[in-house]
């Protein structure tokens, strides 16, 4: 938004100080100079042409000291130099000083060349320049710590969001290896035992086997539920889980429950909370989520959504046809920035309303 306003101050000061055109040529050269300073200063990249554009301005205010008429002509030099002297890594102070002291050498100079009065050459050519080029400096010192401070609680957000992934999959990992690491354990002792009995005991180690077969049968099933998150989800649990997974990423969580959720869909609607939870940590930049619960349906709305078409979420595709199975729809929309999650039960709500 600042870039109109800095282009128009710019042209201003061209009109009012350029006599010709060449001048006009060169003063031009200023203000693009310093919109590109701008640019790239709000593009974090502003190190890369500064160099360039701190010689180009300091070169358009000499010109405009020393051979136009140009008493704004510091205009670019003040603005560009505020901008580089706080990003540099070291010596801004001594920076800043040599800024002001070159401005006002500058503006000085004009004496030199001028037959204007001296205190009039002093006021419009020095004074005013160096001390608009002071404030400037003076007020971008602590906006590059505020930008600093912000881009250190930004960096702490995501590091917090990989935390919580992290530990998701910690938990999904957890479950896995209860699932597996027992029944394993106990495939290997009905194993050996079986072998043992092999000689002895024919029809106890056919037992034995055969327990073997329904455990093996039974943990290939508890794993592929856990795989599409559908083994024993408790919703209560996952809505506190989800709670402190968006808190601990720094993000603002609303619950309403409008009434108490129908046990029949409870843990399905536990599976959307669970993979809609992942997906905003991993893909989106949120801010606020709100979740509303109703006795057969979930709905989960957060900002940060990338201005960009939806794209497919595998995890939340075959949760859907999981959903649409048990008579339900799953479906994620767009809007505004606003990201929404929503499972419905329309059946087993009108089986309540009944």
């Amino acid at each position: 938004m600042f870039g109109p306003v800095l282009a128009v101050v710019g042209a201003v000061t061209v009109a009012f100080d350029a006599r010709n055109w060449w001048e006009a040529a060169v003063l031009a050269a200023g203000v693009v100079a310093t919109l590109v300073a701008f640019v790239r200063w709000a593009a974090d990249d502003l190190l890369r042409v500064a160099p360039a554009t701190v010689a180009t301005t300091a070169a358009v205010w000499a010109f405009g000291a020393l051979v136009g008429d140009g008493r704004m002509a510091f205009f670019g030099i003040s603005f560009v130099g505020a901008l580089v002297v706080p990003r540099l890594s070291r010596w801004r102070g001594w920076a800043a000083v040599v800024l002001a002291g070159y401005v006002a050498a500058v503006g000085a100079a004009r004496l030199l060349v001028s037959h204007q009065e001296a205190p009039e050459v002093l006021i419009r050519y020095v004074l005013i320049p160096t001390g608009v080029t002071v404030v400037l400096v003076g007020l971008m010192f602590p906006n590059k710590r505020f930008y600093d401070i912000v881009a250190e609680l930004e960096e702490a957000r995501e590091r917090e969001a990989e935390l919580a992934v992290i530990r998701e999959r910690v938990r999904f990992a957890g479950d896995l290896h209860d699932i597996q690491g027992h029944t394993l354990h106990v495939v290997k002792l009905k194993a050996a035992l079986a072998q043992k009995l092999v000689g002895s005991d024919v029809e106890r180690a056919e037992q034995e086997l055969r327990e073997i077969h329904d455990l093996v049968s039974e943990t290939i099933t508890q794993t592929k539920e856990l795989a599409y998150a559908q083994r024993r989800l408790n919703l209560s649990a996952e809505l506190e889980n989800a709670r402190n997974l968006f808190e601990a990423a720094g993000i603002d969580v609303r619950v309403d429950r409008e009434a108490d959720v129908d046990q029949r869909v409870g843990e399905l609607l536990g599976q959307v909370l669970r993979e809609t939870t992942t997906n905003i940590l991993r893909h989106a930049q949120a801010t606020q989520v709100r979740i509303t619960l109703s006795a057969s349906s979930i709905s989960i709305v957060n900002d940060g959504a990338q201005r960009a078409p939806v794209t497919e979420l595998r995890g939340l595709a075959a949760l859907a046809q999981r959903v649409a199975a048990e008579g339900g729809e799953l479906s994620v929309d767009q809007h505004d920035g606003e990201f929404r999650t929503a499972a419905a039960f329309p059946n087993r709500r009108a089986e309540a309303d009944r």
